[in-house]
């Protein structure tokens, strides 16, 4: 038998991520132990650098945005689509300073999202553009891509109120409403409930190599995803660690409400996949164009890990 390889995993520090903390945690603390690899989990501070850092082979594995990973398909990266990382997970927080109390006032008002090859763009334009508002460049509301661990400084620092808020994942929106700076306008899941939004994907290079260490990968990270359910005070410790946050806005985070995020459905739904990237190509054009999702998603493992 080989060397066990070292797989290098990017992340960010979000809550759609925690699950790759919780299997960290299991594994540091010896709850499990890995045959077929050793983990090296990589925190990084904005979408660029994780699909910059996956394309030169400086990482293996990366935690990321699902239109993103669908992106770099379609630009002729070598990847597959094996797990989702988390399902909902996201919220819209106005600026205090901006008077903006319901969706409509977000009109003349620039809204900052995470990425512009993100499901919060398809769902803060979907929102808008159901209450009748236009969006884009000279339109009634703009959008502008920050990164989400610098969205709460933007907004401490927009004393005029021109940022009418934000759409961001978790702990980014629970930490400035506790700061008094915002409020929470609406969740993710009630725009579109149980969406998809970051995904677990892995170089073919790898897959091809070590299939058994991405099975067992698989594995841990599923049954992560049960015990941020199962046991939010738990993943909520781990979350304040692996997330460099303070546990009581993790738990916050985990248990109000209790399906603000979701981590026991990770099995990839091409339907929604495809949502997705029909709204990013058709209404948005963030997208350079629609992908064969069936070449791009490998079921085997999310299988083999019994996700639901």
């Amino acid at each position: 038998m080989g060397e066990k390889p070292v797989l290098k995993i990017g992340h960010l520090r979000i809550t759609d991520h925690l699950i790759l903390g919780v299997t960290r945690t299991k594994i540091e603390k010896s709850v499990e132990t890995f045959q077929h690899s050793t983990i090296e989990t990589v925190p990084m501070t904005g979408w660029n650098s994780i699909g910059e850092a996956l394309t030169a082979g400086k990482i293996d594995i990366a935690f990321i945005l699902a239109p993103y990973a669908m992106e770099l398909f379609h630009s002729g990266s070598r990847i597959k689509l094996i797990l989702l990382s988390h399902k909902s997970g996201s919220i819209i927080v106005s600026n205090n300073r901006a008077n903006v109390d319901k969706i409509e006032d977000f009109k003349g008002k620039t809204i900052l999202i995470p990425y512009h090859l993100s499901v919060h763009h398809m769902l803060i334009d979907q929102l808008l553009t159901d209450r009748g508002l236009e969006t884009g460049i000279g339109k009634d509301v703009v959008f502008e891509v920050t990164a989400p661990s610098q969205i709460p400084k933007f907004i401490e620092y927009d004393k005029d109120g021109d940022i009418g808020g934000y759409i961001v994942a978790e702990p980014f929106g629970t930490q400035v409403i506790r700061k008094g700076l915002g409020k929470e306008l609406a969740l993710s899941k009630d725009i579109w409930p149980n969406h998809p939004c970051c995904v677990v994907i892995v170089r073919d290079e790898i897959i091809n190599s070590y299939p058994d260490a991405i099975h067992e990968l698989t594995e841990s990270l599923v049954k992560s995803g049960q015990l941020v359910s199962q046991k939010p005070e738990t993943a909520a410790k781990i979350g304040a660690s692996f997330l460099n946050q303070e546990y009581d806005i993790i738990h916050s985070v985990l248990t109000q409400p209790a399906d603000k995020l979701t981590t026991t459905e990770l099995r990839p739904v091409l339907e929604d996949l495809d949502t997705i990237q029909n709204y990013l190509t058709e209404k948005i054009s963030s997208m350079s164009g629609k992908i064969d999702l069936e070449k791009f998603v490998d079921f085997q493992f999310a299988e083999a890990a019994g996700a639901k």
